[in-house]
């Protein structure tokens, strides 16, 4: 799997002596595992002014973080649609792997602590928020054949139970903490388990995509979406019967109790205690 940096470079809520915004450099280890220390991982930050945006300096900071970190990173995650230009060269000119994903949730839970508890002691702090562009909305676009299950089923696990995946036989996968998100042992966290004869290139095909989040999207017909990357989106299932529709709705639910943490995961059939991918998601508000 190696280690994932998650990374922004935006304009904070500062404003310099000249009363323009400071830009900063934001770097977070990721967590991708249940048992992963969220107090252990590294972090780095580095304020700029609005005269030093662009990759070179920006390939300077990783470079720091680099020469800082324990461990180097064997590749990037970025989520702000309007710097992935200036990202991207920055970590393609250091020879870093670089994916724009909306999987960043170390980075957006240290983002939310820097608002409120650090921006605001700042000198020439503003109430005033920095715009943010996000990309496009998604259109949701058929699932390809090669992601099609045979069959799927919505279901529900204790949040306690997640902390034994690092003893389950998955082929793919990722995960973070429970208790990073507040979760405590006997929450109900829902999912989904596509079943397929293909489950091991089905669950392989799925871990290149960025898998951020799995939604209803409500409607005269509603649908079952895969958010992945920065903006793509797709549909997994059609949920036009009244059991169906029920069950999405029983779903959302479950997923709000959570705090928004929820599962995908894929086997070859429902008797089977192996998985060929299992990936543990959180939806949240990036900006």
């Amino acid at each position: 799997m190696g280690t994932v940096w998650e990374v922004d470079f935006y304009s904070r809520p500062i404003l310099d002596e000249n009363n323009k915004k400071r830009w900063e450099v934001l770097i977070s280890e990721g967590l991708q595992t249940v048992d992963a220390d969220p107090e252990a991982a590294f972090r780095y930050s580095k304020f700029l002014s609005n005269t030093e945006v662009n990759s070179i300096e920006l390939k300077k900071a990783i470079e720091e973080a680099i020469a800082q970190a324990p461990t180097p990173p064997d590749r990037i995650r970025f989520f702000r649609f309007s710097m992935q230009n200036m990202i991207t060269r920055a970590c393609e000119d250091l020879g870093l792997p670089v994916q724009a994903s909306r999987r960043t949730l170390a980075l957006k839970q240290w983002m939310d602590y820097r608002k409120t508890e650090v921006y605001p002691n700042e000198p020439g702090y503003t109430d005033k928020p920095s715009p943010s562009v996000g990309a496009p909305p998604p259109a949701p676009q058929p699932l390809p054949d090669a992601l099609i299950g045979q069959q799927w089923a919505l279901v529900t696990l204790p949040a306690g139970d997640l902390a034994d995946m690092p003893e389950w036989p998955i082929s793919f996968g990722e995960a973070f903490p429970t208790r990073f998100a507040g979760l405590e042992p006997d929450t109900l966290v829902p999912g989904l388990v596509m079943f397929s004869s293909r489950a091991l290139p089905m669950a392989g095909w799925l871990s290149g995509l960025e898998i951020s989040e799995l939604r209803i999207e409500a409607g005269k017909v509603s649908r079952l979406i895969l958010e992945t990357g920065s903006a793509d989106s797709w549909v997994v299932a059609v949920l036009n019967t009244p059991e169906l529709q029920k069950e999405a709705q029983n779903f959302e639910a479950t997923k709000a109790r959570a705090n928004q943490v929820h599962f995908l995961a894929v086997q070859d059939n429902p008797e089977t205690e192996a998985f060929a991918g299992f990936w543990l998601m959180q939806g949240v508000q990036l900006g």
